[in-house]
C-alpha cells in the first residue's frame, strides 16, 4: 500500500500544535516560515513544517506527548534537532534549547558545535487574535544566512523586509 503524506501545516494544524505547547507550560518559540508569518500578523505562503524552539528540559515529555498525539519520528538528529510527522497535522521540526538564567540560549549544532540565541531574538507577536511566542525579524534574517535558499526561504526573507 502506498501512502501520500501530508506535505502542508495549516493555519488550524499550527493552533493544534500550539495549543498542545501551552499545555505543556513550556517556554517556546515559533521559528522558520510561520515564525515569519506570525511575526507578519498573517499567512503569505503554504508551509511544510512548524519549526519549534523550545525549552531543552522538556525533550522527553515533549516527544511523549507528541507521541500520543500520533506524530512519528521521521528525522532524529539529537541533540540538534528531531523532525516528527502526523497524517493529518503534517510535519513539526522541534529544536531543543539550553535556556541561561540572563535569557540567552544555545542550541547544539550538527557537527558538536552551538548557535547562540540572543535574549532578544525571543519575542512574540499578534497573530490570529492569539500573542505567539517566536524568534525575532533580525534573528530570523541571520538564520536565513551562509546557505543557498530555496524559493520559499526568499519569499520569507523579502516580506521580512517590510518588518526590519
Amino acid at each position: 500500500m502506498f501512502i501520500i503524506k501530508k506535505e502542508i501545516t495549516t493555519k488550524e494544524n499550527l493552533m493544534e500544535v500550539l495549543n498542545l505547547l501551552e499545555g505543556l507550560k513550556m517556554k517556546y518559540w515559533i521559528d522558520g516560515g510561520w515564525g515569519v508569518d506570525i511575526l507578519l500578523g498573517k499567512q503569505h505562503r503554504e508551509h511544510r513544517d512548524i519549526d519549534v524552539d523550545f525549552d531543552g528540559e522538556f525533550t522527553g515529555i515533549l516527544l511523549e506527548i507528541l507521541k500520543e498525539k500520533g506524530y512519528e519520528i521521521t528525522t532524529d538528529w539529537r541533540p540538534a534537532r528531531i523532525e516528527l510527522y502526523h497524517p493529518e497535522l503534517g510535519y513539526i521540526d522541534i529544536h531543543p534549547l539550553i535556556i541561561s538564567k540572563d535569557g540567552s540560549a544555545k542550541q547544539a549544532g550538527l557537527n558538536n558545535d552551538w548557535y547562540d540565541f540572543k535574549a532578544e531574538w525571543f519575542s512574540s507577536a499578534l497573530f490570529d487574535d492569539r500573542i505567539i511566542p517566536c524568534i525575532s525579524a533580525e534573528a530570523q534574517k541571520l538564520f536565513h544566512s551562509g546557505y543557498e535558499l530555496r524559493e520559499v526561504d526568499k519569499i520569507d526573507m523579502k516580506n521580512l523586509d517590510s518588518l526590519i
